[in-house]
This record gives structure tokens, C-alpha cells and sequence, in this order.
């Protein structure tokens, strides 16, 4: 445990000072919720709604970070590990790759997390955006969307070459998931051939869970979503074990 924390300690020093995932992962939700906020207010989300614009799109902001994190920052990291040779002096150490990938793992669930803490103290006191529905229901629903993410950036990250191949399998995950899931435009909206083709990503049945749960909606077929982010999430951590390269 001591050896987890001190890494964990270092790695996150040196990701607040890169700077990346604190304008991505934290700022960037922030401002999105913040422009929203002043377009929409505390309007319904629709006429007659029982809810706002603002709850219905708590859900999809919490997932810009887990996108940010997730897509883009985690493989890029472990990818520029591998390339600048830092994980082949990690050989030599105690620290295993479950090890070394845990404590990346665990940076980047803190900044999903410290996401959705800003989000909720500025979001409930200004917007008065609550939960409709079970706040445990909610958190679940974040944390299996946040782990299935993380585990497909953790296996780009265990299987890319180097930093530029690890850049593209990332841009080419991150861009179409930030646009299409839902979290920038509502998929309910697409067209149905669309839908169904973002209906394949892990991100947009976490989202829709999120959103159901977080509104207190019917969740009736909610176990197809859970089964898919389970299955991501142990396919991809397995093949991230399995396969990770220190070179």
C-alpha cells in the first residue's frame, strides 16, 4: 500500500502540472454547465416537464471528464511512458504493471470524481439541480460508466507502440464518443439509424443510465447497459494486464 501511495502521490503531482486533464477533465465541464446555465436557467427541459434542462444534462456533463480522462489522457500517459522509456526503468523496480496501471487508473477516477463534486457545488446551489431518483442509483450508475471508460483507455494505453500510435486509436475513440454519446448533442434527437449505431458505445449507455437514474426515470431494460459496461470494462482491464509492454 505504501508503495501504491507514493506513486500515486508522484503521478499526480506531475499530471496537475502538465495541466491537460485540469482544463479538460475539470474546467472544460465547468464551463459547458456554466454557458448551459445561462441559455437554459431553471427552465423544464421540456413543456411540462418535471425536471430541468440542467438535471437532464447533469449526467452528460459528468461524463465530458470520464471521456477526457479516459480517452485521451490515461493512454496518452502510459503510452508516453513506454516511448520515453520511463516504464522500462520501472522494470527493474518492485512495481508491477497491475501496479503501475492501478495508480494511473486511480488518478484519473479522482479527477472524474473531483469533476462531479464541482459540478454539484455549482450546479445546486445556482441552477437548484437535485437528483430525481435514489442518489446511490446515480453514483452507481457514474462509477460503472467511469470504470468501463477508463479500462478501453487503459488498454490503449497497455497496447500502443508509442505516443503517436496511442494518439490516434485515442482521437479516433474520443472524438466520435464526445460528439455522439450524448454528452454535447442528446442522442434522443439523432436520427434512428444513428441511434442505433451510438447505441454500440459504452459511454452512451452510460449516459442514458446516468440520465435515468439521476431524473428518477423507469430504468425497465436498464441491465442491458449494465451488462455491456461490465463486459468493456473486464475484456479491456484483462487485455491491458495481459498484454502491457514496459518497451
Amino acid at each position: 500500500m505504501k508503495r501504491f501511495l507514493t506513486l500515486l502521490k508522484n503521478e499526480g503531482k506531475l499530471s496537475i502540472r502538465d495541466m491537460n486533464m485540469v482544463i479538460f477533465a475539470l474546467i472544460m465541464p465547468l464551463a459547458v454547465l456554466i454557458v448551459l446555465g445561462i441559455l437554459y436557467g431553471r427552465r423544464p427541459a421540456f413543456e411540462g416537464a418535471p425536471y430541468s434542462f440542467m438535471a437532464q444534462s447533469f449526467g452528460a456533463l459528468c461524463a465530458i471528464s470520464i471521456c477526457a480522462g479516459g480517452l485521451m489522457g490515461l493512454p496518452l500517459v502510459v503510452a508516453d511512458y513506454r516511448e520515453r522509456r520511463i516504464l522500462k526503468r520501472f522494470r527493474v523496480t518492485p512495481a508491477s504493471p497491475a501496479l503501475l496501471l492501478g495508480v494511473e487508473l486511480t488518478v484519473y477516477m479522482l479527477y472524474c470524481a473531483a469533476s462531479m463534486l464541482l459540478l454539484t457545488a455549482v450546479a445546486v446551489p445556482v441552477w437548484g439541480v437535485r437528483p430525481g431518483g435514489p442518489l446511490p442509483a446515480f453514483l452507481g450508475a457514474w462509477a460503472l460508466t467511469m470504470l468501463s471508460t477508463l479500462s478501453i483507455g487503459l488498454m490503449v494505453g497497455a497496447l500502443a507502440k508509442n505516443s503517436r500510435q496511442a494518439g490516434v486509436i485515442a482521437s479516433v475513440l474520443y472524438f466520435p464518443m464526445l460528439i455522439f454519446s450524448g454528452t454535447t448533442l442528446p442522442v434522443e434527437v439523432m436520427p434512428a439509424a444513428l441511434q442505433r449505431i451510438v447505441a454500440l458505445f459504452p459511454l452512451t449507455q452510460g449516459i442514458t443510465l446516468m440520465k435515468q437514474t439521476f431524473l428518477g426515470l423507469e430504468t425497465q431494460g436498464a441491465l442491458t447497459p449494465v451488462a455491456v459496461m461490465v463486459l468493456v470494462t473486464a475484456v479491456c482491464t484483462g487485455l491491458a494486464v495481459r498484454f502491457f509492454r514496459w518497451e
